[in-house]
């Protein structure tokens, strides 16, 4: 599993006969992810790009169920405190 996104850097090279002088620039895949609140970069070889998607996509499913069982545990608590305040007064 890996936090991030999988993304591709465009950019110029500078050099006046490159092909990327003419508007088309060179592009790079990249895992962007944070640390302490920084965001970096990771460059990817092509044959890399496949494994860390997968890897980028099961983070995210781990996400979301961890999330969806908060959630759920966050409305059970809440059921059991109002239901406690109702049946508690008298």
């Amino acid at each position: 599993m890996l936090p991030g996104s999988l993304i591709t850097l465009r950019r110029k090279c500078g050099n006046a006969g490159c092909r990327c002088a003419t508007g088309e620039p060179h592009e790079t895949p990249a895992l962007s992810y944070s640390v302490g609140g920084r965001t970096k970069m990771l460059t990817l070889r092509a044959e890399d790009v496949p494994a860390v998607a997968a890897a980028v996509a099961r983070y995210r499913t781990a996400v979301k169920a961890l999330e969806a069982e908060a959630r759920a545990e966050l409305a059970a608590l809440l059921d059991a405190v109002a239901a406690r305040r109702a049946g508690g007064r008298g």
